[in-house]
């Protein structure tokens, strides 16, 4: 099983320890190409998927490295919205 696909099965269950670079890993394997706006974009961070244009935007979390419940909320109901997860 492949690391794209153990995160899958992972996500659903928002566990409190997922990171940010496994969000990452995630929205890559589904398309996603992480852009940052501006030079001084800080913690703030773009998905988007270049065929269609979506875009999901984020708070890279600070100082850890843990993705906040609610954030993995609005990428599933995002990526649900798309058809891509059921």
């Amino acid at each position: 099983m492949s690391r794209r696909e153990k995160l899958l099965r992972r996500f659903p269950a928002k566990p409190a320890d997922f990171r940010f670079d496994e969000m990452q890993t995630l929205l890559e394997g589904f398309g996603y190409e992480e852009i940052r706006t501006g030079k001084a974009s800080g913690s703030r961070v773009a998905f988007v998927h270049r065929p269609d244009g979506h875009i999901i935007r984020l708070h890279r979390p600070h100082p850890g490295n843990i993705v906040k419940r609610y954030q993995m909320e609005l990428v599933e109901e995002a990526l649900r919205g798309k058809g891509v997860i059921e």
